[in-house]
This record gives structure tokens, C-alpha cells and sequence, in this order.
């Protein structure tokens, strides 16, 4: 019989993700203080693709403390534009500066996954994507964000790629999954071969 499936977050649309490709999951927030975190790793000039990775890992390790025979999914996403770190934004106006921010450049979407088992980290994998805003106007960001808001309060970035954000951009490299925060054929594949869902 196989383990329960535990999503280590309370990410609405990773559930779905996991949920519409045909898996039985519950989803269980991991509570960390992801932003003390952040800003210790950053001091230590820890790179953003290893941000996400740690994130990763500290969710699904908190989580599988509580349910040791679980296999426990920790997902993290981190958003770099140069040195610069982007979070969720916390108002509208603080996503209207981070659309300000990032338009007219190609900023890195980092995602990265962590499955534990047993108590134990299996697998990991990070996946990046590419992505160059156009530079549009204040007014259309205005509208934007007025229009999707409070939705965009969980989108890192601030925007979602899935409707009315994809009209903000010119070019995107990279799994798509991963950018909704989930890189989804790497994930099925693992636990396809290793006999955790059937084939």
C-alpha cells in the first residue's frame, strides 16, 4: 500500500496541480519563518537557486517530523531580477513597485521540490525559468493590478502566469509547471519509478 502524500504548503493552486493529475493528497502548511530564513541565507550570500532549495527541504523536514511515514512534498519558488529578490507581494502597492521593478527585464524563476520519506530527504530537484517582461505602461500595471488583486497576493513576482499576467510578457523559458510553482513531469516520473503511483 502506499504512503500518504502530504504537500507541505497551503499553496492553493500546487494542490490542484497535484490533485488534476490524478493523485490523492492532502495539503498540511509547514509553518517556518521563510522570511528570517531568507534574510540569513542572503547575509551569507547564499545563492537564490539554493534560497529556494533550502526552503524546500526545512517545509517537507517540518512537515515529516509530524508524519514520519508519509512522503512529505516541500516546494519553494524564488525570484531573482540580478541580485534582487522578489517575494509575494503584501499590498497592492507593493506589487505594482514589483511589476515596476521587473518590467523591461528578464528576471530567473527558481522552483525547487524536496520529497522526504521515512523522516528522510529521497529526491530534490530545481527547475528555472526565464522570463522577460515587456515594458509596459504604469497605467496598464495600475490596471492590472487593480483588476487582480487580491489573487496576485500569492504570486511571487506578482503575476499570475496562468491568465491575465501572461499578457506582460514578451519571452518564457522554462517548464511551465514550474512557474505556476510546481515542476510536475520531474515529480510524476520519481514517483512513477519508484512505484509510489502506478504506470
Amino acid at each position: 500500500m502506499p504512503p500518504d502524500f502530504i504537500l507541505a504548503s497551503s499553496s492553493t493552486i500546487r494542490l490542484t496541480l497535484l490533485q488534476n493529475a490524478g493523485l490523492t493528497v492532502t495539503a498540511r502548511a509547514a509553518r517556518i519563518d521563510e522570511d528570517l530564513i531568507k534574510v540569513s541565507l542572503l547575509s551569507d550570500l547564499v545563492r537564490p537557486c539554493d534560497i529556494a532549495d533550502t526552503l524546500a527541504e526545512l517545509k517537507a523536514r517540518k512537515v515529516a517530523d509530524k508524519h514520519p511515514t508519509a512522503l512529505v512534498l516541500g516546494c519553494d519558488q524564488v525570484l531573482a531580477l540580478g541580485d534582487q529578490i522578489f517575494a509575494k507581494p503584501v499590498s497592492a502597492d507593493d506589487a505594482r513597485r514589483q511589476l515596476r521593478a521587473l518590467r523591461n527585464h528578464t528576471h530567473h524563476l527558481y522552483a525547487a521540490i524536496v520529497l522526504y520519506h521515512e523522516a528522510k530527504p529521497i529526491w530534490r530537484h530545481l527547475s528555472t525559468a526565464k522570463l522577460t517582461m515587456l515594458p509596459v505602461s504604469d497605467a496598464f500595471l495600475d490596471d492590472y493590478v487593480t483588476r487582480n488583486w487580491p489573487a496576485l497576493a500569492d504570486a511571487v513576482g506578482a503575476y499570475l502566469l496562468e491568465s491575465e499576467g501572461i499578457r506582460l510578457f514578451s519571452a518564457i523559458e522554462g517548464d511551465y509547471f514550474a512557474i505556476l510553482g510546481l515542476p510536475m513531469l520531474p515529480l510524476l516520473n520519481y514517483l512513477t519509478l519508484r512505484g509510489f503511483i502506478p504506470s
